[in-house]
């Protein structure tokens, strides 16, 4: 057996595995750092989607290797199939046995299949794995399809039909929630969603479960709950995802109620020398402190940076306070995000809260070439003041307002430090200075305060 020793050893080569690593070589660049891959060639998660329909094959969805090599972190294509805590190494599937100082464990996740849902083992169903190979197969199999039912209204589900579309399908979603994308926006942003899908030729069942698939030799339809079947050249399930986390199982790393590994604020796990990061790692809701089944790419690149950074010495400064959810999509020309806790999550979690909204436009004036309605919603604790929430419906700016809603989250701002922010705008790149959308938003929340 070929014998490897390394420093750090990093087992996943998704976002997690890849940030981990090159931060860890960054701020240790005298140790040597091994990341094992299993996949030949590493996809963009984020991207999956999109190999449904606006980019054409899925190797335009690939993570170069020289973000790794160029970092000086070495690459093994191989699969880790078992870690011994006792003897601080792995063994892999192509024989090798690698000793290490440190691990850190990028297990990602796999696809959620219910082991109730009848038919969907059968050929024309698919997931939506990480996984390019499997991928691959699957585009070749739906070229040839034209009805598809989609099973399941998030983020994934959405953005797959919304592609297959593009590509002329006649594509359903079935969604058990009332509301696409129920779990993520309020009802007012959610039915506009809802909207635009419809819009554009995707047909919704909503407020309805999946009885099972119907097919002898191949799916041929969906049955519902409701009764009503509904008729199907291919099925595809985006019903989450769980936790890829049977290799620390097996090697006694302890999990939680949830199904991931347990860590620390540095995201260690019980054993200091090992640390978990991405979707396998446990998460705790940054401002409800309850266990959390979040999986963004964004939220394992943040855990993988704080490993990389704490692996050799600790920082108190340099901790993952909690999990907040940033969601960002795009139907067409408009943007949805949302960062936080909803209207609804906050009511049912018992916060006394106030919220307050905007409607603007992202650039000004309005009749400025390309500009979109910018809606802004605001959800903020009542007796602090802090944001806990925020929604957004926009242009390409949506995102990036998201992600400046969550970093007010992070840092604990109150509503007026928004309402006295300092901001720079431009006709071509912003809402105007006058009718901010998010500053508007916070004057309104300000307004029913006081």
């Amino acid at each position: 057996m070929a014998k490897t020793k390394a420093d750090v050893l990093v087992i996943g080569g998704g976002p997690a595995g890849i940030v981990a690593a090159t931060v860890g070589k960054r701020c240790y660049p005298e140790k040597k750092f091994l990341l094992v891959r299993k996949a030949k060639e590493a996809i963009v998660p984020c991207g999956i989607p999109y190999i449904f329909g606006t980019l054409e094959e899925s190797s335009q969805d690939v993570i170069p290797d020289e973000a790794l090599t160029k970092a000086g972190v070495e690459l093994v294509v191989d699969e880790v199939v078992s870690i011994s805590r006792e003897r601080k190494s792995c063994r892999t599937a192509g024989g090798s046995e690698i000793e290490f100082e440190k691990l850190v464990l990028a297990l990602g996740s796999v696809p959620k299949v219910p082991g109730w849902l009848k038919g969907a083992d059968l050929p024309g169903v698919f997931t939506v794995p990480k996984d390019k190979g499997y991928l691959d197969k699957a585009l070749e199999y739906l070229k040839a399809c034209e009805r598809i039912v989609i099973v399941g209204g998030g983020f994934i589900g959405v953005e797959v039909a919304d592609e297959l579309r593009k590509r002329g399908k006649d594509v359903t979603i079935v969604e058990i929630l009332p509301h696409i994308l129920g779990l993520v926006f309020d009802e007012e942003v959610a039915v506009q969603v809802e909207g635009l899908l419809k819009e554009r030729g995707i047909e919704l069942r909503t407020g309805v479960g999946v009885k099972e698939i119907v097919g002898e030799e191949r799916a041929t339809g969906v049955l519902l709950e409701s009764g009503e079947t509904l008729p199907a050249d291919a099925v595809v399930l985006c019903m989450g995802y769980r936790p890829n986390t049977s290799l620390a199982e097996e090697a006694g790393i302890k999990t939680n109620e949830l199904g991931f590994i347990r860590v620390d604020e540095y995201m260690r796990t019980e054993d200091p020398d090992i640390f978990a990061v991405g979707d396998c790692a446990e998460k705790r809701d940054f401002l409800t402190r309850r266990p959390s089944a979040v999986m963004l790419a964004s939220t394992a690149c943040a855990e993988a940076r704080i490993a990389g950074m704490n692996l050799y010495r600790l920082s108190s400064v340099k901790t993952m306070g909690g999990t907040i959810g940033i969601f960002s999509t795009c139907i067409g020309e408009v943007g949805f995000g949302a960062a936080g806790l909803t209207e609804n999550m906050a009511k049912k979690e018992g916060f006394d809260i106030v919220v307050g909204s905007f409607s603007g436009v992202d650039k000004h004036p309005g009749s400025m070439p390309g500009a979109h309605r910018q809606f802004v919603k605001l959800i903020v604790a009542k007796e602090s003041g802090v944001l806990l929430g925020g929604e957004v419906v926009g242009g390409a700016s949506t995102g990036e307002l998201v992600n400046l809603i969550g970093l007010v989250i992070q840092n604990r701002m109150t509503i007026n430090s928004i309402v006295t922010a300092q901001i720079g705008t431009h006709p071509l790149l912003t809402a105007p200075p006058t009718a901010y959308p998010l500053i508007k938003a916070a004057e309104a929340v300000a307004s029913k305060a006081t």
